[in-house]
């Protein structure tokens, strides 16, 4: 019985790391549009978010399954539970994603790029290696890695700040292109979301690991 417990932690595991690879493809899907003015990617992005929501759907159930045939130890009620939790900070990132996308579609259409966007896939980056890192630590049970997640969320606010500021400067400057830099706080604050997200999956990988859940902020979540 154990055994056949522990192949589904595995499968779990396994499960989570692909909803994290997916996530990411989304992220950077959603940064090459804004950049390259495409359409296609953007689009792209947008539908890939339904295939997040199933598998998130899909690790729910083998976690219930898991929950209720096999009478985990505490140590693993809290991993079964850390990952239900973590699943939906998981797919509130895919709907970012695709919430960056359907903002690029409409840059696409208008406007070209005023802005310096020199930070915007630096924000992304930032943010996509948040979510792996907090997956990755969750597989390896690493607890370092965790904290160190939570510690890069620094990281992608001091983007946010630059973005923001980059914003202000070309409203200054170019009042006709206002509706855009409105656009481009909206992408950053997006991005700032996701890392706010990611900061929580580590989180919950502490507790599955320490079992204590302390939170290093407060995720004003506005979904």
């Amino acid at each position: 019985m154990r055994s056949k417990f522990d192949e589904e932690l595995l499968q779990l595991n396994d499960m989570l790391v692909e909803m994290g690879t997916m996530i990411g493809k989304s992220i950077e899907r959603a940064t090459n549009a804004i950049i390259n003015h495409d359409k296609k990617t953007a689009k792209k992005a947008i539908a890939a978010d339904r295939d997040i929501d199933n598998i998130e759907k899909e690790i729910e159930t083998l976690c219930l399954r898991l929950l209720l045939r096999q009478q985990p130890v505490a140590r693993d009620l809290r991993l079964i539970s850390s990952a239900l939790k973590m699943i939906t900070d998981m797919e509130r990132i895919g709907d970012q994603a695709a919430d960056i996308s359907e903002i690029a579609k409409s840059l696409i259409v208008g406007k070209k790029n005023t802005m310096n966007l020199d930070n915007i896939p630096l924000m992304a980056d930032a943010t996509s290696k948040m979510v792996v890192d907090s997956i990755n630590a969750f597989v390896k049970r690493d607890l370092v890695l965790a904290k160190k997640v939570i510690n890069d969320d620094d990281v992608v606010d001091d983007l946010f700040k630059k973005i923001r500021s980059d914003v202000v400067e070309l409203i200054q400057k170019d009042q006709a292109n206002s509706e855009q830099a409105i656009d481009y706080i909206m992408i950053a604050k997006y991005f700032e979301r996701i890392g706010d997200h990611a900061t929580n999956i580590a989180e919950w990988v502490v507790f599955a690991i320490t079992g204590k859940h302390v939170s290093s902020r407060k995720l004003i979540d506005e979904d």
